[in-house]
């Protein structure tokens, strides 16, 4: 009885190893080989990096968002003001924000007074919305107190005002230098409202890395605030961050119990799901083109299969006659191909991750070639590209690409085993 071999056995890596290396003249494909290799490496290699700047914009996004804005803004019923008009603005905030604070889960709660002004500095003009926070609310407001670059200091912040570094590069002013907010919900007089027009020095620039905060935001001491504003005794809002911002949801109902009847909840998951949810769309779309790609790169395995099994139909034939069975002959194939979208597989996890890591210096070089202007913050909300790798990300790509990889080889090796060793050399 013959001896049956295991799968997988030393003389089939041998075998396929010298069919990956043949040289085309000895019956070979080793230039297809290489395609191939080439191909799943760069496949692979986009694909990670694809992941990596998209978890970076997500990341990038929503740290932003988190680190400077609170995670639940609270609202109470309108009521009027001492100057006749109805607003949506809490009394006894200091009270609602001790209730609040004392949520489990809740790290901060601050009263904010909000209003939309006309920033005015060396005759330029600039729309910016100022919140009113008090100086020791602003430190829990990470994103202003630790941002990318600034300029001043938040020990003089009772003194005067803080200010976007986007909203002080469009009216061209510095610390130290004198402001105007100019609101138009001023002093009722007899002939009419007159606009509010008070200075402020700048104590404070940052720029936390969003387009749309950098351009816009100015923060004030909270009394100064509620004085502009005609805000006296009153605040607009509460707002709350917590431990586990991504999990908002499961705090709700608590913060609703702590502020009582008549209270409206604002999250940011609310605030930001138009986007999160483009986002997400657009993370799946990405990911089912890149896909394809891989799977055009895996065919080439296929291409080159199906050359090498015909290239060495004889050593097939004169392989079979000598006993080595359909399944020796598959596993031989399909080591060949495997092989290949292994070794692509762990090539382009090096180059996708090396240009992940390195994407700011290679983005700065194609930013150069093309002469500036490739990246917009204005239409992209933070100032540089972002990427950051995460290992389920390359272990999806890197699963992707061995299943097809593996997949598509069976096809050709498959071929190969079911070759009739008569049939291959008939004519020998």
């Amino acid at each position: 009885m013959a001896k049956t071999t295991s799968p997988f056995s030393g003389f089939e890596w041998m075998i396929a190893w010298r069919y990956l290396r043949a040289k085309r003249a000895e019956g070979g494909v080793s230039v297809m080989t290489w395609i191939s290799l080439i191909g799943i490496t760069l496949a692979v290699a986009a694909l990670i990096i694809t992941l990596a700047v998209r978890s970076g914009f997500r990341y990038e996004f929503v740290d932003t968002i988190l680190g400077a804005n609170g995670h639940v803004s609270v609202y109470q019923s309108g009521q009027v003001t001492a100057s006749g008009t109805f607003a949506q603005v809490i009394s006894e905030y200091d009270d609602l924000a001790g209730r609040l604070a004392e949520v489990e889960g809740v790290t901060s709660a601050s009263p904010l007074v909000k209003g939309q002004v006309m920033v005015s500095g060396r005759s330029r003009n600039a729309g910016a919305e100022v919140f009113g926070i008090r100086p020791e609310d602003l430190q829990n407001v990470t994103r202003v107190v630790n941002p990318q670059t600034f300029s001043g200091s938040l020990d003089r912040f009772s003194e005067g005002i803080a200010i976007g570094n986007g909203v002080a590069r469009e009216i061209g002013v510095g610390v130290g230098d004198k402001v105007k907010l100019i609101s138009p919900n001023g002093v009722k007089t007899a002939f009419g409202t007159s606009p509010r027009v008070v200075a402020y020095e700048v104590v404070y620039v940052f720029q936390v890395g969003r387009y749309d905060i950098d351009r816009t935001r100015v923060y004030m001491p909270f009394e100064k605030a509620q004085e502009y504003f005609n805000r006296e005794g009153l605040a607009d809002e509460i707002e709350v961050t917590v431990e586990n911002p991504e999990q908002i949801r499961d705090y709700e109902p608590s913060l609703i119990v702590a502020a009582g009847e008549n209270t409206l909840l604002w999250t940011w998951r609310d605030s930001s799901s138009a986007f999160l949810q483009a986002l997400e769309m657009e993370d799946n779309v990405m990911f089912l083109i890149l896909s394809i790609l891989v799977l055009i790169a895996s065919m080439n395995i296929v291409s080159g299969l199906i050359m090498l099994v015909k290239n060495k139909g004889r050593d097939i034939g004169i392989l079979r006659t000598m006993g080595l069975s359909e399944g020796s002959v598959l596993r031989v194939f399909f080591i060949c191909g495997a092989s290949v979208g292994v070794i692509g597989t762990i090539a382009g996890v090096i180059l996708g991750c090396l240009f992940a890591y390195y994407i700011d210096p290679i983005f700065e070089v194609v930013n150069t070639i093309a002469g500036g202007g490739v990246w917009d913050p204005s239409v992209r909300f933070i100032s540089k590209l972002p990427a950051r790798l995460e290992l389920m990300d390359v272990l999806s790509a890197v699963s992707l690409s061995l299943i097809l990889s593996f997949v598509v080889t069976l096809f050709p090796a498959r071929r190969a085993a079911r070759m009739n060793p008569v049939e291959a050399l008939r004519y020998e």
